[in-house]
């Protein structure tokens, strides 16, 4: 047996538990041993039976004095069994498993371990874990580790497989050279599985957890060094004029209704010098909402088309991809500039365009000619490979590779941002085109949700095109079961609708409706003719309505910081004031003090850090990880690892084939990766 062997090979694998074990992912022998805990049960203290205190954890070495198998009247079904030591008996409990009693045999000594409770007035187990007392058990009088499981794989039988597999492999060979371990005091791949598996201390899980995390950190930033290299290596890029057409972008620029901002101006030199290089541009550009990412693809759009090439726009949600579309026919409303929109609902296309608009619908359209410039609207939301599509199909007849601005709203720490996406180059927006908006957020106490529906009827009344969004978690209360003070949008927006805002025209949007209807509900929000529109975070991206003012943000404890920082980007886009309301649906201290820093902070980046020191991964991290390998242990909120991972894979991406068990894994991976595909 080795790595990649079947699973099927595994000592006590047969073709059901292969076929459950596929729904965890686990395929190989090399899947099961990563197949790692996610916490620890401490049972490695033992008590004496007269020692024991309830409602804590505790191991029991203890001798069977008697099994019964029982049928309550109610029907129930239990194991009782009395065991002793030399401080006294106690009984233990297990329900619906009669098969237990053929375990245990009368008089010999096992080890119990698990939770003390009452029984009847005297202490006892229930449903421990249980084997006979051995010098290496790996169920009971240890940390005990508990494993992602699915109906039919329990962690008892999964420690069982992974006890065998560590056995028969034995020395797994390291992958990562010695002057690695070294350098960075990691310790071996054997003992690092080995103590992940079963540790003996909490130490032990410790180093266990840094060697692992730092292999997935140095083999997915391996990956963001190749695809560096290879795209720096591809010289066939299209190459645009810029010296004689600066005239030309200005004066365009002069045509826009806002003056650009000085980070605009910087992002807008950046690309356009990029574009106008052999090797293909590959640029991210984050910006909060509403800082001025789209004009950014506007005038490089402008430039390619000055080239005499075209523009695919890739946006993620078709209200996104026909606001954008608006906006471009806006905008080049004096230019002879096509623009044509694709979307599962809509398609107004001819072979005349200049600027292709759609969402995912484009990739499964036909194949595009003269393609100069791609940009993804919102890129963590495309997966790796829809990305390569985008980039392969945009291959022009001239058979040039072309150009590609990725942006993103989604603020990321700067540091997560060069390691992660170490393969592009960055821009950032820092402000926006509106310097003197001002949105004033308050976390509001629910006793002050009356006075609070009051106020903003007021607000309402002295102006007149004013709008207020209400957003909740969920669509409907069917999605919330066992969630207290939850509120879902549909059921929020019928109560409001006969009750506090009678008097006032309201809509409802959420992502299960039809895109005509949704279309329909936006427009008529815009115009003004909705005042308050009830919503779930599909708003996140792509509705704006220069005219709302007012955002109220339901079971805002629910959400990251850096989300409720884009949400409360949808107000005051027009500049001057505007306020977000947070309500809390579970009160508590931490989440209360975590959400009073968005009443003083505006920096999406900022607040993304401080989400990061407070909620560890936090929902930005499992956003940034969309498209990207999931990494398994490694936290990438770690970001002393992640960095010296970074500088790891830099040093030695460039020689890998002098490194053969290296240049075994990380083509392994890879071969995986595409197999997945």
């Amino acid at each position: 047996m080795n790595l990649s062997s079947n699973i099927i090979e595994v000592p006590g694998v047969g073709p059901k538990s292969k076929k459950l074990l596929e729904k965890l992912g686990i395929k190989t022998v090399e899947d099961l041993i990563y197949h790692l805990p996610f916490r620890y049960q401490d049972y490695s203290k033992f008590f004496k039976i007269k020692d024991l205190m309830a409602y804590t954890s505790a191991t029991v070495r203890a001798r069977i004095e008697r099994v019964d198998n029982i049928f309550t009247r109610s029907g129930k079904r239990l194991t009782k069994a009395r065991v002793f030591d030399e401080t006294g008996k106690m009984d233990l409990i297990w329900f619906n498993s009669h098969f237990i009693k053929k375990q245990l045999t009368i008089g010999e000594e096992f080890n119990f371990s698990g939770n003390v409770q009452a029984i009847g007035n005297k202490i006892g187990l229930m449903s421990p874990e249980f084997e006979k007392a051995e010098r290496n058990n790996i169920n009971t009088g240890r940390l005990v580790p508990v494993y992602p499981e699915t109906t039919g794989i329990s962690s008892k039988w999964l420690r069982a497989r992974n006890n065998d597999v560590i056995r028969i492999l034995g020395d797994i060979k390291d992958f990562l050279p010695l002057n690695i371990l070294i350098k960075n005091k990691l310790i071996g791949l054997n003992d690092a599985l080995n103590k992940i598996h079963f540790p003996i201390t909490e130490y032990d899980v410790k180093t266990a957890k840094h060697r692992l995390s730092f292999d997935e950190f140095f083999l997915e930033l391996l990956k963001v060094e190749e695809r560096k290299s290879n795209w720096n290596s591809n010289n066939s890029g299209v190459k645009m004029r810029i010296d004689k057409l600066n005239t030309n972008v200005e004066s365009f620029i002069q045509t826009l209704p806002y003056n650009l901002t000085t980070w605009q101006k910087e992002a807008c030199i950046e690309t356009l010098n990029d574009m106008s290089k052999t090797v293909p541009m590959n640029r991210l550009l984050e910006g909060d909402v509403g800082s001025g990412k789209t004009v950014v693809a506007v005038i490089s759009s402008y430039f390619a088309y000055l080239n005499g090439y075209k523009t695919l726009y890739l946006a993620p949600t078709e209200i996104l991809a026909t606001q954008h579309f608006e906006t471009f026919k806006m905008l080049f409303d004096k230019t002879r500039i096509r623009i044509s929109l694709v979307t599962s609902a809509k398609r107004n296309l001819d072979d005349g365009w200049d600027v292709l608009i759609g969402t995912h619908a484009i990739l499964f359209s036909e194949e595009y000619k003269n393609i100069g410039l791609v940009v993804v609207d919102e890129q963590h939301r495309f997966g790796v490979e829809q990305r390569e599509k985008i980039k392969l199909m945009g291959t022009s007849s001239r058979g040039k590779i072309p150009h590609f601005l990725s942006m993103t709203a989604t603020p990321i720490p700067r540091t997560l941002a060069l390691t992660l996406y170490g393969d592009l180059s960055i821009s950032a927006l820092k402000t926006g085109p509106h310097l003197n908006k001002e949105i004033k957020t308050w976390v509001v106490p629910e006793e002050k949700r009356s006075s609070s529906y009051e106020w903003i009827l007021k607000k309402l009344s002295s102006i007149k095109k004013g709008q207020v969004f209400i957003v909740c978690p969920f669509i409907e209360e069917s999605e919330i079961e066992n969630l207290e003070n939850i509120k879902s949008a549909k059921k929020e927006f019928e109560q409001l609708k006969s009750g506090v805002f009678k008097n006032v025209k309201m809509g409802l949007l959420h992502g299960k409706m039809k895109s005509l209807e949704k279309d329909k509900i936006i427009q008529k929000f815009r115009t003004g003719e909705i005042r308050v529109l009830v919503s779930t975070p599909v708003i996140e991206v792509g509705v704006d309505i220069p005219e709302a003012e007012i955002i109220i943000i339901e079971s805002a404890e629910r959400y990251g910081l850096a989300s409720l920082h884009q949400l409360r980007g949808r107000v005051g886009r027009k500049g001057g004031e505007a306020f977000c309301l947070l309500f809390m649906s579970n009160y508590s201290n931490t989440a209360f003090k975590r959400l009073k820093y968005l009443e003083s902070i505006d920096s999406g980046i900022e607040l993304a850090e401080i989400d990061m020191k407070m909620r560890g991964r936090g929902d930005i991290f499992g956003t940034i990880q969309h498209g990207y390998k999931k990494f398994k242990i490694a936290d990438i909120s770690d970001l002393k690892l992640l960095e010296l991972a970074k500088m790891t894979a830099q040093q030695y991406y460039p020689k890998i084939s002098e490194y053969h068990e290296l240049e075994r894994k990380f083509g392994t991976m890879n071969t995986k990766l595409i197999g997945n595909n």
